[in-house]
């Protein structure tokens, strides 16, 4: 066997982006769980949109979340003077994503894509210094890849590949 096989190198590419896609999903979902109890403590007009909308903006990352926020944000001002509320609903964002950024994409990558976390929150950081715009967008599903390319091989492989010697 060559030291680059192409087929099993695709599949191993394909199933990292396959995890890392199911890892972004499930950020989403959470977001948007946390932006529907907040749109609906704070009572914001239309709350359940909002919400699905900031679940959807969790694919974009960095941002995705302002995008998220000026939907319930113009939702406010146009319903009343009411300054209190919007600044719940800054503080409201801020929360969400602290715990999104710092907790929840860190944990799934690990979880599902085997990407450490440390490598998932510096990652993006230093990918976005030095790549500005498309640094940023392709550090989570390039940092899947490459922990699938570093995982040793499992037991499995390990003793088929004994027993053929």
């Amino acid at each position: 066997m060559s030291p680059f096989d192409l087929k099993s190198s695709s599949t191993t590419a394909g199933t990292a982006l396959v995890n890392w896609w199911r890892a972004v999903s499930l950020e989403a979902l959470c977001v948007a769980l946390l932006w529907l109890v907040g749109l609906w403590l704070l009572h914001v007009p239309l709350f359940p949109v909002w919400a699905l909308i900031g679940g959807l903006m969790a694919f974009v990352p960095n941002f995705g979340g302002v995008i998220a926020l000026l939907g319930p944000v113009l939702s406010i001002l146009f319903s009343g003077r009411d300054m209190e509320r919007l600044g719940f609903l800054l503080g409201l964002y801020a929360i969400i994503i602290f715990v999104d950024q710092i907790l929840i994409q860190p944990a799934l990558m690990k979880r599902t894509a085997r990407v450490p976390v440390w490598a998932s929150i510096l990652a993006p950081i230093v990918l976005g210094i030095v790549i500005p715009f498309w640094g940023v967008l392709l550090a989570p599903p390039l940092l899947a890849v490459i922990y699938a390319f570093r995982r040793p091989p499992n037991a499995a492989q390990e003793r088929g590949t004994a027993m053929q010697r």
